[in-house]
């Protein structure tokens, strides 16, 4: 086995040997080391890190070229990179922004220090990748420094959030596609199923007739309102505090380059990004991503109701079920032929998970100190932890539950027959006590309301059967009309 070779990195604790050949550098290890957490850092936010950093270089670019053709740039007295670097950076975070190196990302997905770390490690990528494009060895620091080039203009609280509402930002229209997505895999099945009858329950008790239409309807109605508000967190998250470097105020960065840099990002993100007015409260306060993620948990609400519906429906204590999900998986490694509801399980799973981002998020929001939260990598993680596993959720019920869903609609009209429930259509007609004789009658007798109606004679059978079509249960109240039915 090949030895591997070290480079020997500097700070103000000390030394470290890093790999020769690693973008990671010191900051990133010592990090490394102090955050032992297995979690991966979330690649979406990584890669807009990236972008990031190339709209502060390509800012910064122009402000350098428009201090150059100033009538009396050369005497202003500024600390400005060799022509050439700034353009070598912009190619090493497009290499970011597109995903590649990230195995050079070394810090997890939880660390302290408000995401210090995590801008150390994307600077060193950055850094190093830019000396290997301009023909250097990682670690040439005396040539590109991760710190004084990599970093130019930037602050770690500024530059990480942004790239957080970057991510968020497009994860989230990814999520908008799959809520549309699945409400159209929803929405034949409440067309085509309008007049298929089966009972209602009420706290899990046979209520009245209803249809399966009508229950697929709601789904439709709730992912509508859930693709609604969450197309609207875009107005929240598209304000950013790029150029506000450490609290808010600018210090130590161009006026040009706070005017400037959120621009540069919406051009090259295609995003409507847009600086914040008071960069301040962008900074300090952390409320958006908890309103943010309270939208969030309210489609987790509704994807859990929906799988648990469709899971009671088809579970075998409904005995001879009305709705029959589809057979994915071996269910047992003991016991033969037993298929289990994965789908809506993992969708409970992953909607719980949600719950929890969302206390996690609300409590360490309010933990912001002053002018900065400190624990923005772990609010960062868990929103995005949340938008990815909804939209895995969306997925996987458009793919693996509605699709190949069946209905046993014979079945679900000869049960609604002979629940005493379906009595309640005739308390207009017959009054309540006579409707609860009948349905005492059915109850005892075990048999369906036609039967019941013939041996008690409470209404005339034709009569009977005419009440008892589809279009007759389904009608929302009744008219003086239908009352000469």
């Amino acid at each position: 086995m090949a030895a591997i070779n070290f480079r020997t990195e500097t700070d103000f604790i000390g030394e470290k040997q890093i790999p020769a050949d690693s973008l990671f550098g010191i900051h990133s290890l010592r990090a490394q080391e102090n955050f032992p957490d297995s979690g991966r850092f979330i690649t979406e936010w990584y890669c807009a890190m990236g972008t990031v950093k190339k709209a502060c270089y390509l800012t910064a670019k122009s402000f350098f070229e428009k201090l150059e053709n100033h009538p009396e740039g050369k005497s202003f007295s500024i600390k400005k990179p060799a022509k050439n670097i700034l353009d070598l950076l912009i190619s090493a975070s497009t290499d970011v922004a597109e995903g590649k190196h990230f195995n050079h990302f070394i810090v997890p997905s939880i660390s302290g220090g408000a995401g210090t770390s995590i801008n150390m490690n994307v600077n060193e990528i950055i850094a190093n990748r830019a000396l290997q494009i301009g023909g250097f060895r990682p670690g040439g620091y005396g040539v590109i420094d991760p710190v004084e080039h990599a970093n130019i203009f930037q602050s770690t609280n500024d530059v990480v959030p942004t790239a957080l509402k970057l991510a968020a930002l497009v994860l989230l229209q990814v999520l908008e596609n799959n809520i549309n997505e699945l409400r159209q895999k929803i929405e034949p099945l409440e067309k085509n199923h309008s007049y298929h009858l089966r009972s209602a329950y009420t706290q899990m008790q046979e209520a009245v007739p209803t249809s399966f239409g009508r229950l697929f309807g709601t789904y439709c109605d709730a992912l509508s309102r859930d693709w609604w508000r969450i197309s609207r967190c875009s107005e929240r998250l598209k304000v950013v505090n790029l150029g506000g470097s450490a609290i808010g105020s600018g210090i130590a960065v161009p006026r040009f380059f706070i005017m400037e840099a959120s621009r540069t990002l919406q051009e090259i993100s295609g995003l409507p990004l847009t600086r914040g007015e008071n960069l301040f409260d962008v900074t300090a306060n952390f409320d958006i991503l908890a309103e943010v993620h309270g939208i969030l948990k309210a489609h987790a609400v509704n994807l859990e109701k929906m799988v648990s519906d469709m899971r009671l429906l088809s579970s075998d204590i409904c005995g001879a079920q009305e709705l029959s999900i589809p057979r994915k998986q071996v269910g047992s490694s003991i016991m033969p032929g037993k298929i289990n509801p994965v789908i809506p399980e993992f969708v409970i799973g992953c909607a719980h998970k949600v719950y929890s981002n969302d206390a996690l998020i609300a409590q360490l929001s309010g933990q912001g100190c002053l002018e900065l939260n400190a624990y923005l990598p772990v609010i960062g993680h868990a929103l995005l932890e949340s938008i990815k596993l909804l939209v895995s959720c969306n997925k996987t019920i458009a793919d693996n539950l509605f699709n190949g869903l069946t209905i046993h609609t014979n079945r679900a009209m000869d049960n609604l027959l002979k629940s005493p429930s379906v009595v309640t259509a005739l308390v207009q007609y017959i009054g309540y006590h006579k409707a609860s004789e009948l349905a005492a009658y059915m109850k005892q007798n075990q048999t369906d309301i036609i039967c019941a109606n013939h041996a008690l004679k409470l209404i005339e059978s034709e009569r009977l059967n005419k009440i008892l079509k589809p279009e007759n249960l389904l009608k929302e109240g009744f008219t003086l009309n239908d009352l000469s039915i």
